[in-house]
């Protein structure tokens, strides 16, 4: 299903969403009600050996719904993408587990989160990683280019996610793992396209 929204409804909507999570960037308070920080982290049951080895500030910036890599294990050597990253958190987590011989990148289309993943990734001593500014909806990568593709609360922001999911799964090798952690509604939609696209990135 097309997401039906004209020209202006997106321009509104990617509006609403880059103002909220660049406020997001110095600091979560207020503006989520799922797990943020290394709080956030550990009550989601992430991998207490990569969580001890990662900077406190890296930690302080996660922001997420649920853990992805619990769907599934991600292998040395691997090749991963993480649609929606953020700070960076989940792909610097992928990167450490996919070691020197894999790598993990990260897209996403606020630019300043993408300057909050480079900032974190410095901090780091991991060389697998890169970040690129980018939107599910249209991949720069080839076809069948990741082992894994994975999100963290990106998907339901997404105006067209019938044409970002048709792009994951192009990406994806053949037998590639799909991981997604995001929210579903489970009230009723707004009454108006109007009001859907004014309270799209609440």
């Amino acid at each position: 299903m097309k997401s039906g929204f004209t020209d202006e409804d997106r321009k509104k909507i990617e509006e609403g969403i880059r103002q909220r999570y660049a406020k997001a960037t110095q600091s979560h308070e207020g503006h989520f009600r799922f797990p943020t920080g290394k709080a956030g982290l550990e009550a989601l049951g992430y991998d207490q050996s990569i969580l001890r080895i990662l900077p406190y500030e890296v930690l302080a910036s996660y922001c997420g719904v649920g853990q992805p890599f619990a769907l599934d294990r991600i292998k040395p050597g691997e090749s991963v993408l993480d649609i929606g990253c953020g700070a960076g958190v989940d792909t610097i987590i992928a990167a450490i587990m996919v070691g020197h011989q894999g790598k993990a990148i990260g897209i996403d289309f606020v630019p300043e989160m993408m300057q909050r993943a480079k900032q974190n990734l410095q901090i780091t001593l991991l060389k697998n990683v890169s970040f690129e500014l980018g939107s599910g909806e249209n991949l720069s990568f080839g076809s069948e280019s990741f082992d894994c593709v994975i999100s963290n609360g990106a998907y339901n922001l997404i105006p067209d996610k019938t044409r970002a999911l048709e792009e994951a799964f192009r990406v994806l090798k053949r037998a590639g793992k799909f991981m997604i952690a995001d929210q579903v509604l489970s009230g009723g939609l707004p009454s108006s396209p109007m009001a859907m696209v004014e309270t799209w990135a609440k």
